[in-house]
């Protein structure tokens, strides 16, 4: 009997650990929040087979609006990335990939929007997913909401990886 090693995508992060509190530095700047609002350094591995491109969502499901908080929402990023810089999610910092595109979160704008919980609210969970796409792009725009994005990632899934950052304000 042989024995076959199954590879999982599997994220990592310099920035952020799993269950962890995440840095002063990620935590968005507006909103009574005075952070760096830096998007986390990220690292990729075990890409599935027939991977043709990555999406990328920060969601706080704790956010006091009944649906929760998108943060970060990026999809087509080219299938032979395997890292995303610090900052990447500035959009005027030139640091994500020419054919990714970082769509609308729920500050209303495009790119990273860091952790910025109400004060005295309690911990909140930051969920930063990876999901490997059988498709090269999704037919999506950049003012795409992020439920949209969600709908068109879910249908093109082949495996996902999750770190769950922490953040809290006093």
């Amino acid at each position: 009997m042989s024995s076959q090693i199954t590879l999982a995508l599997e994220v990592q992060s310099p920035d952020v650990s799993n269950q962890v509190r995440m840095k002063k530095q990620q935590e968005f700047k507006g909103f009574g929040c005075d952070g760096g609002n830096i998007s986390p350094a990220l690292k990729w591995k075990d890409i599935p087979s027939g991977t043709k491109s990555f999406a990328l969502t920060m969601h706080d499901p704790d956010a006091p609006t009944g649906s929760g908080w998108w943060h970060w929402v990026v999809f087509n990023i080219p299938r032979d990335t395997r890292e995303l810089a610090a900052n990447a999610g500035d959009p005027s910092a030139g640091l994500m990939p020419k054919q990714a595109v970082q769509s609308r979160t729920d500050f209303g704008s495009t790119g990273y929007g860091g952790p910025c919980p109400p004060k005295g609210h309690g911990t909140h969970h930051y969920h930063i997913t990876l999901y490997a796409l059988d498709v090269e792009k999704l037919p999506l725009k950049e003012d795409a909401p992020a439920a949209k994005v969600g709908f068109y990632i879910n249908q093109h899934k082949l495996a996902d990886s999750r770190i769950t950052g922490l953040y809290s304000r006093r």
